[in-house]
């Protein structure tokens, strides 16, 4: 924070932000709140029922808002650039990239040109949270008292992984805006560096199968939903209005739309996807007068600079601080490398991303949905789908800028000819798809569309590379292996099918450490024989009762990071390539040390080294979310994360504890079969409540380390039978 941090020093308190919901606000959330039913079931899962498509969002967003408000406000204290406000100087800086990417500026003047009907919806989304917080005094918001309906315009993208920086990473940007403007574009960063740390912050991945009625017991299609996100970061709900809308599935907190779910007709799953939707220019600068100017095909033209604000935790107080932001036509500039500076062109917030969100959760058939995909304005997804048709279609990512294939668009491009300038945006029909494959099924598990259906799998060839990237991962390699010969495929033959236990990467990493111990000296031999005895035997599942579980994982974990940094994020979807290439360069002696080093860990953690992976292996749901503690009740968990190739995921790790407990992985998940009648089976991570004084606050935590889903309720006439709560918004619910 030196000469271009333009310092006000005034210090408020934190409450004279405070704002209420006004007379006419409170009216008109009267009048909607009566139009909402909302249903609770036995699970805590809220089934809303609106007369319109806006009084089912505003159903939606005050029952989120019940279950977890404090995950609505931490959303839009990211998307809106406002974490410092809460955590001081903490994430000052990943504030200040979101402003610089995207602008609430142009939201508001996209919420005033919008159309009158999803006007409507953003309308009552704003509503259904403010009319919370007024019928909810007792919740103190650490920052917005009042929600306004351009803020659904900030966070327009689902995934966990929404803003694309172009990998340039939240530490590149602090080195540029926290030096005087005499040092912007000096030699600064480590590309390759800072692009590995990056990528290893995001989850490991999702899991979309569709299975054709040619490969169903029931002669019907069937969908696998299983998103990898952090825990509780979406919640299950129903939407259901007389507009058309009937829709179920995970939301992300602070949204409206169903990001990953289905219908009685139509289900749709997204995972993440690779292909190269933003870039980063470098722009050639030079200082003139006192001002920045960049270089375009041989000329100069000015730097726009622009004041972002924020407002930053100072004990009880906030400062106020005010940065510039520089821009170029390209984009807002991020950071810089090698005396160039970097802008970044992205979709990263937009009003028809919004929109073909909202249009995808009222898709009631593959036409609907394809015109709604149409508006290509998803940046980071792809998309598994099946119907009561019988159909199954893959499309890899939905917004893909057309370039010219002559550069290497996952690296940064010259952003001083106009040569290397985006050509539009390819339309869906251009984009790679799979329709209704021959094999009978689709698998993606953020790995190669190529080998997406086996031998009926999407040319290769057909498509420019920037498309996507044909890395290959275990859990790919998984999916493959179980789905290509299997048949008459029930719902629960699924759902045992996405929870194999089987961790594909040991099987080019293990024979390595053999290799090394069958050569190594009678010395090193006579102390490790006993746990290679263990790791041969094993059948490479993990398992509660399974001490080479433990031993495997331990030490993988400590090749994993030796992994040679990936220079794109496209080339870290190269897993496979990578695990094999990693075997080759670390030696034989430094495998088995770290083995040794494994021994010693558990021995000294928990007094031997022969500890069954459900022994250290932990589920535990914390009361404030954070604080784990071995002396508490836990469950052994016989899971792992998906690093390793496992179909399930439980990411786990040590948190000042002896014990490992997962923070990430499985959340939501559903198996769906669309026939006649939905039938529909899901679960998700602990359960639907944050209450910890709720039945509901645990009671799923079993079924989702097991694989035991819970029948969906989706007719209402079933969830009538295990209603437990029905109110209309503002009536009391605890």
């Amino acid at each position: 924070m030196k000469i271009n941090l333009v310092i006000a020093l005034m210090f408020l308190p934190v409450w004279v932000f405070a704002q209420k919901i006004n007379p006419k606000e409170i009216k008109r959330a009267q009048i909607l709140a009566k139009s909402i039913t909302i249903i609770r079931d036995n699970w805590g899962v809220p089934h809303i029922y609106g007369k319109t498509d806006a009084a089912a969002v505003f159903g939606l967003m005050y029952a989120q808002c019940e279950d977890n408000f404090k995950g609505i406000e931490r959303n839009y204290l990211y998307q809106l650039g406002k974490q410092a406000e809460v955590d001081g100087e903490t994430n000052l800086y990943t504030d200040v990239q979101l402003q610089l990417i995207a602008d609430s500026t142009d939201a508001i003047k996209d919420y005033k040109a919008s159309a009158p009907w999803f006007r409507k919806l953003m309308d009552a989304f704003a509503d259904g949270i403010n009319y919370y917080l007024y019928k909810h005094p007792e919740v103190k918001p650490k920052v917005f008292k009042h929600f306004e309906p351009w803020y659904a315009l900030m966070f327009t993208d689902g995934s966990v992984a929404a803003t694309e920086t172009g990998g340039l990473k939240v530490s590149e940007t602090k080195d540029f805006y926290s030096v005087g403007p005499e040092k912007l574009g000096v030699v600064t960063g480590q590309p390759a560096k800072n692009i590995y740390d990056m990528v290893n912050e995001r989850e490991t991945g999702s899991n979309g199968f569709a299975i054709a009625p040619s490969k169903s017991a029931s002669g019907h299609a069937l969908l696998y939903i299983n998103p990898h996100v952090p825990f509780y970061f979406r919640s299950e709900v129903e939407l259901v209005s007389n507009e058309g809308l009937n829709a179920y599935g995970a939301v992300t907190w602070g949204q409206f739309f169903i990001y990953q779910g289905f219908n009685q007709h139509c289900g749709w799953m997204h995972t993440s996807a690779y292909a190269d939707v933003a870039d980063l220019y470098a722009e050639k600068v030079s200082k003139k007068d006192g001002k920045w100017y960049y270089e375009y095909d041989g000329k100069l033209r000015p730097v726009i600079a622009r004041k972002l604000s924020f407002n930053i935790k100072k004990d009880d107080q906030v400062e106020q601080r005010s940065i510039t932001g520089y821009y170029t036509h390209h984009g807002p500039v991020l950071g810089a490398r090698d005396g160039k500076w970097f802008s970044l062109k992205a979709n990263n917030r937009s009003y028809n991303a919004l929109v073909e969100s909202w249009l995808i959760t009222k898709a009631n058939n593959l036409a609907e949905y394809k015109k709604a995909m149409n508006m290509v304005s998803n940046a980071t997804n792809s998309t598994v789908y099946a119907d009561d048709k019988g159909n199954t279609v893959f499309w890899y990512g939905n917004y893909i800028p057309k370039r010219n294939p002559k550069y290497d668009w996952s690296l940064p491009v010259d952003g001083s000819t106009s040569a290397t300038e985006w050509q539009g945006v390819h339309k869906l029909s251009e984009i790679i798809t799979n329709t209704n494959p021959a094999t009978g099924w689709i698998q993606n598990c953020n790995s190669t569309p190529y080998t997406a259906s086996g031998i009926s799998s999407p040319d290769k060839s057909k498509y420019p590379v920037y498309m996507a990237p044909d890395g290959e991962n275990y859990r790919a390699i998984t999916a493959i292996k179980i789905l290509k010969d299997a048949k008459n495929i029930t719902l629960d033959d699924l759902i045992a099918k996405g929870y194999d236990h089987y961790l594909a990467a040991f099987d080019d990493l293990l024979p390595s450490l053999f290799r090394a111990y069958d050569a190594a000296p009678d010395s090193v031999k006579q102390s490790l024989a006993e746990p290679i005895k263990i790791l041969r035997q094993w059948d490479r599942n993990t398992a509660i009762h399974s001490v080479a579980s433990s031993l495997a994982i331990e030490w993988g974990t400590l090749m994993m990071k030796a992994l040679p940094p990936p220079q794109t994020d496209q080339e870290s979807t190269f897993i496979t390539q990578r695990f094999q290439t990693l075997v080759k360069t670390v030696s034989p002696a430094q495998q088995l040390a770290w083995l040794n080093d494994v021994l010693k860990n558990l021995q000294s953690r928990f007094g031997t080294w022969k500890v069954e992976w459900g022994d250290m292996n932990r589920y535990q749901r914390p009361a404030d979310g954070i604080t784990f503690d071995d002396s508490k009740p836990s469950i052994p968990v016989g899971l792992t994360g998906s690093g390793f190739g496992q179909l399930p995921s439980f990411q786990s790790r040590t948190m000042n504890t002896n014990r490992r407990y997962g923070y990430s992985g499985n959340s939501f998940i559903a198996a769906v079969e669309f026939g006649t009648r939905l039938k529909a089976k899901s679960i998700v991570n602990g359960g639907s409540s944050f209450d910890p004084a709720s039945k509901n606050f645990t009671d799923q935590e079993q079924g989702i380390i097991d694989g035991k889903f819970k029948d969906v309720l989706f007719y209402k006439k079933d969830v009538l039978k295990h209603a437990r709560h029905t109110y209309h918004p503002g009536d009391y619910f605890k």
